[in-house]
């Protein structure tokens, strides 16, 4: 048994509380009410200062507008800390937040699934140097369901309204209840992040959270993805290497309309409307009107811009036209294992168990002990000599952090050495 199983078996478990007995209350307005939007450098420097001097963590949220615009743009910030109180902050009245972003940089920023919301505050100048990120530790605490409302519920006994999570934030004005939602989601986050570290401490867990946490600060911006066309909604159905150039091309000229009107992509021209016009491959702009999606809401001009697309397509030569599948990159799927090499799949089969088996021993989600990918990566190509040392050189080569390589090593030399 290791330690962390040990100091988790000692005392009861948060993370498995049962929402009956009391019914939580309802939390309907910030403590201070809800604050006006800063939308002006003068009420910026204001805000600035005052975070300043506050005190502890900040509690830290945006939104952005999915499914309305181009991108994934912040068009509201949201901040709290104590001594400052609650701000809320206009990205698109104030695009540049650095000097916010700088005095806040040495303090611990609280986020809820931080990885949604890094990369737009990086955009608009600010970036923590050190975080914390209560989904995660939500996960890493063995919670069953890590959305923010139901954690705040499950660990602090307050319902939050979840009702605008999806509207247009790139709306203006914002009307009321939407700004104080979204004053409501900081207003409890550094307590939430209070409670949690307590649980992760009580489990043995915190190190391994700590861990994680400087991780995912330090990581860089990911690489722009390559072929992102393939990402297409029922590209499956799309068989024909003309016709993937039909969906390249038209997803490219949607994501230049898209990018030049600021609206989803989706909302210029559906992915099954893309598909759909792939599959019929039209010769004209009346029979593309006559497919689903180019409907008769569709202005000719538009349509004739889609057809120019299609046609562009279809005059490719050959050695121009996409490969029907992506260029793998690592190992093969795992289905294709068995036959093309039974040795690796026999490793995959048992190192899959044998990490499964210990992360519910020690009551977190598989993924996070560690990454599938790595443990596919690991079984596909082993090191030479099956020793924890090796395999330690190999996790660590792969990225995996130091406490999950400490919780799976000897798992994972017992699975590659099936067949040694």
């Amino acid at each position: 048994m290791t330690d962390a199983q040990q100091t988790a078996e000692a005392s009861p478990d948060l993370s498995t509380r049962e929402p009956s007995g009391p019914a939580p209350v309802p939390l309907l307005t910030p403590r201070e009410g809800v604050p006006p939007v800063t939308a002006d450098t003068d009420t910026l420097d204001r805000v600035v200062a005052a975070f300043a001097a506050g005190d502890g963590p900040v509690a830290v949220d945006a939104e952005r507008a999915s499914g309305y615009r181009y991108g994934q743009r912040a068009y509201l910030v949201q901040l709290r800390r104590a001594g400052a109180g609650t701000a809320l902050v206009d990205p698109a009245a104030c695009p540049d937040l650095s000097s916010l972003g700088d005095v806040l940089a040495p303090t611990e920023w609280v986020l809820h699934a931080a990885s949604q919301d890094l990369p737009c505050l990086r955009d608009i100048g600010m970036v923590p140097t050190r975080l914390f990120d209560t989904e995660l530790a939500g996960r890493l605490a063995g919670f069953a369901r890590v959305g923010l409302g139901v954690m705040v519920e499950t660990v602090l006994g307050y319902s939050l309204e979840k009702g605008h999570s999806a509207v247009d934030w790139s709306s203006r004005p914002l009307p009321e209840p939407w700004l104080r939602y979204a004053a409501l989601d900081v207003e409890l986050l550094v307590d939430l992040r209070d409670a949690l570290e307590e649980e992760l401490r009580r489990q043995g867990k915190l190190d391994w959270a700590l861990e994680e946490f400087a991780a995912i600060a330090a990581a860089p911006p990911p690489p722009p993805r390559k072929d992102p066309w393939r990402r297409t909604s029922g590209l499956h159905k799309v068989r024909r290497r003309r016709q993937l150039a039909v969906v390249r091309e038209l997803w490219t000229a949607r994501d230049r309309m898209a990018q030049r009107r600021d609206l989803s992509p989706g909302k210029v021209l559906s992915d099954a409307a893309i598909v759909a016009a792939a599959q019929a491959m039209p010769s004209d702009v009346r029979t593309l009107a006559g497919l689903h999606g180019f409907g008769h809401r569709m202005g000719r001009r538009q349509l004739q811009q889609w057809q120019t697309a299609i046609d562009q397509a279809k005059s490719l030569p050959e050695n121009e036209l996409p490969q029907p599948g992506q260029p793998a990159e690592g190992p093969p799927p795992p289905r294709a294992w068995a036959d093309r090499d039974p040795a690796a799949a026999a490793r995959l089969t048992a190192a899959r168990a044998g990490v499964t088996a210990h992360a519910e021993a020690l009551r977190l989600p598989q993924e996070n002990l560690l990454a599938p990918d790595v443990v596919r990566r690991l079984c596909w190509e082993p090191p030479a000599e099956r020793s924890r040392e090796a395999v330690t050189t190999a996790l660590r080569q792969l990225g995996a952090r130091e406490w999950q390589i400490e919780q799976t090593a000897e798992v994972l030399v017992e699975a590659l050495g099936a067949d040694a």
